[in-house]
């Protein structure tokens, strides 16, 4: 399965990517991290394509996590600092990761907000 997940990565990511050696094991850390988001009793198997999907998006945010920040120029006399056009790799991080959830949203445990009551 993670060669699937590598495979799709390389398709989905920009160019560039198929010549990084990290992706393979942000393939690898991004479908243990899925796997352990996963609903009790559900499988990899059981979410099909969605599942590979999701850990491509998980592994391109890992890839885009480790970029520069996107800083063109730095001057230090009258300090200036002008960044790339475009989104910076923390946003487009983000932006990957928020995908991954949402293409996998029916098959994860939901570890959102829990309201237990109020006193009184």
């Amino acid at each position: 399965m993670t060669e699937q997940i590598l495979a799709l990565a390389r398709t989905l990511g920009p160019a560039g990517v198929t010549e990084t050696e990290a992706l393979e094991p942000l393939c690898r850390a991004a479908r243990a991290e899925l796997e352990g988001m996963l609903r009790e009793g559900v499988t990899p198997e059981d979410c099909g394509e969605a599942f590979l999907l999701g850990a491509a998006w998980l592994a391109l945010a890992g890839l885009a996590a480790g970029e520069d920040g996107g800083v063109e120029s730095f001057r230090a006399g009258d300090v200036s600092i002008r960044h790339r056009s475009g989104m910076d790799a923390r946003a487009r991080c983000a932006a990957l990761r928020l995908q991954a959830r949402q293409v996998m949203a029916r098959y994860l445990r939901d570890d959102g907000f829990v309201f237990r009551g109020v006193p009184g």
